[in-house]
Formats: C-alpha cells, structure tokens, sequence
C-alpha cells in the first residue's frame, strides 16, 4: 500500500499535517503540552481525574472564574456518572440491562437517548457491513479478562447465531426495541464512551466554556484550542506503554483508538482482547491499534472498532469513503498506515521527553 510506513514505526518527529490541525490519542491517553505563555491572574487551567464507566475520565478547562470551572467539572463527572448508570450492562438497574433481559420476549420502551445511540449503533453497523456490531456481547459476555477466562469452542458455536445487528428491531412510531430471537445481548462499549463525551462537550458549552478537553479511555474531544496554540496528543506505542508513536496538534475535534492491550490476557502466547470480530466470536487480530479522527466522538469510537476488525487495506478504504473523517492504523509488524487526508506529513514537531505525561 502506498500510504504505509515500511518500518518499526513512524519516528514520533514525522506526524504533522500542515494546514489541518489534527491530534492522535491513545486509551491511556497521553498529553503533550509544548507552551508556556503569561495569562491573567484571574485565569486559569483546571482539571480533574476520575474513575468511571470502568475506565480513566479527564477533564481539563480554562476559566477566568474558578468556581464556576470547578462547578462545570463536577456537572461532566456527574453527566459521565448518569449515563453509566443507564447504559451499563454490569449494572442490573441499567436501562441497557433491562433492555438485554426483556428485549428477547416483547418490545421494550425505551428512553429518547437510548433509542438514539442505538439508531445511530445500527448505522455504525450498516456502514461497516457488520463490521461494528453491538450485538458482539451475545458472544462478548462470556469473556473475563481479569480472570482470564474465555469461552469454549462449543460455546462460540452455540451463541455465535445472536450476533447480528438484523437482530435489533427499532419501532421509532412506539420508541421500543426488541430483539428478533433468544440469546441476543447488546454491549454499548463500543460507541458509549464517545457519545458521553460528546454529550459532556455539548454540556460545558452551555456553561460558557470555551476551551477544554474531555477524555474517557480511549475516546477524546477537544473544545477549541490551548489558549491560542492547539492541544498536543501523543499516540502511545501499543508495545510499549510509555513511549510515543507520533504526536500532532489538533483543535475541535475528536479522536478514538482502539487497540489490543487495554484488556487482554496471554494464553500459550495467543492474546485474547475485548476487540472481537463479529463473524467469529473470537479476538480480532492483524493490528495492534487503531486511531480515528473525525468531528465528534461518537463518530470516531463508532469507527475505531471496524477498522481495527477490517485492517489496514480494507480499515482504511472505509474511512477514504466517509468526508472528514481520518485514520491511523498500527499494524501485528508494527508497520503505520495513514488515510490519504494524513498523508501531506511535512512540518516536524520537536517533542521534550520531559514534557509527555502517560495516563
């Protein structure tokens, strides 16, 4: 492929694209600031880390009024907390749980926003032709990657059949959903964090804010940009936790990755992670990561998935068809594939050690 760097990746100086200011992320995000620069006494960066929706949540803002900064953060933490209460299929009270236990045996009322994101998770799925599919968790649920559990063969067999996005029936006229057979399980953990960030983006500017950065895992969106220079993201090294692949700057826009060592485990060195391939059941396999740029986040956690599952030739002429949309892909040799809008790499970006902290 011509848009391949031939090699053990790309050196981090090379990523830049002139004209476009883009960022890459990585699940453990990693920020790169490169600028100081003198700012009113009364101005201020503020920011916080939380644990939620079992993964890492940052939130990181500029505010000339310190309690109303800290009031914005605690209204993203709770919005973050709020749809976690409702699309999580660890919870029992969930709506996504109730959804999963009754969907099978009659049509299930469902609120506006849930019959939002699973219109638009059909659409994801119809766009990829299957590729993304949150009916993975037919099969999906029956993984444990903490204790390193797997299903048999028997059992992929037995409940591969409920994988189909065909399975999930919308009636918009009666806002219901049900599921055309037995043994369908649906999973938002594939499009879920981006669409919470998004709705925490669409929330801080309600309050005013006009320059921030939401982050939950491996999905990111930035409101503007660092004060008058963009915000810089580096892309980590899916082997090698501490180091960076690539940086660029990047304003109002989002980024996802999805990549095969955030929940893994190691069986006779084959390496089960949660990215698993529709049609089989099983992990998918060919690439270590995959990074989407787009304008929202829901749009680029909804891609991540395909292109990582699709890979570098067929991932990529995924997104050449989708406007302003853009994709890195890392690939099992460690060779970086670009879509064709990153392709114009021309300016270098000098990027201090001492100035890269890992999350």
């Amino acid at each position: 492929m011509d848009n391949c760097i031939p090699r053990r990746y790309a050196p981090v100086s090379k990523i830049y694209k002139s004209g476009l200011p883009y960022i890459f992320l990585k699940a453990g995000i990693i920020c790169a600031v490169f600028f100081m620069w003198a700012m009113p006494a009364q101005a201020q960066w503020l920011s916080r880390d939380e644990a939620i929706m079992g993964t890492a949540i940052r939130v990181e803002l500029w505010t000339d009024d310190k309690a109303a900064g800290e009031a914005a953060i605690d209204a993203v933490m709770e919005e973050m907390r709020r749809i976690d209460r409702e699309m999580s299929p660890f919870k029992p009270e969930s709506e996504l749980s109730r959804i999963n236990r009754e969907a099978a045996d009659h049509p299930v009322p469902i609120s506006a926003e849930m019959f939002d994101i699973l219109t638009r998770s059909v659409e994801f799925s119809k766009l990829s032709g299957g590729t993304f599919d949150i009916t993975f968790s037919s099969v999906g649920y029956m993984y444990d990657y903490r204790r390193h559990i797997k299903p048999t063969d028997e059992q992929i067999k037995k409940a591969l059949p409920g994988i189909n996005y065909r399975h999930i029936l919308l009636d918009k006229d009666k806002q219901t959903v049900a599921f055309s057979q037995p043994g369908v399980r649906i999973d938002l953990g594939g499009i879920g964090k981006g669409y919470a960030v998004d709705k925490c983006i669409a929330l801080l500017k309600t309050r005013g804010i006009t320059h921030a950065l939401v982050t939950a895992g491996g999905d990111s969106r930035v409101l503007g940009d660092r004060e008058g220079r963009p915000w810089m993201v580096g892309i980590r090294d899916p082997r090698r936790k501490d180091n960076v692949v690539a940086v660029i700057p990047l304003i109002n826009s989002a980024i996802s990755t999805s990549g095969d060592y955030e929940r893994y485990f190691e069986v006779d060195g084959v390496r089960y992670h949660h990215i698993l391939n529709p049609k089989t059941g099983r992990s998918a396999t060919g690439v270590h990561s995959a990074s989407i740029i787009g304008p929202d986040a829901t749009t680029t956690d909804g891609l991540s998935k395909p292109v990582f599952i699709l890979g570098p030739e067929k991932g990529l002429k995924l997104i050449e068809s989708i406007p302003g949309v853009d994709a890195v892909v890392i690939d099992a040799e460690g060779r970086m594939f670009f879509s064709s809008g990153l392709q114009n790499l021309q300016r270098e970006v000098s990027v201090p050690a001492a100035s890269i902290s890992g999350k």
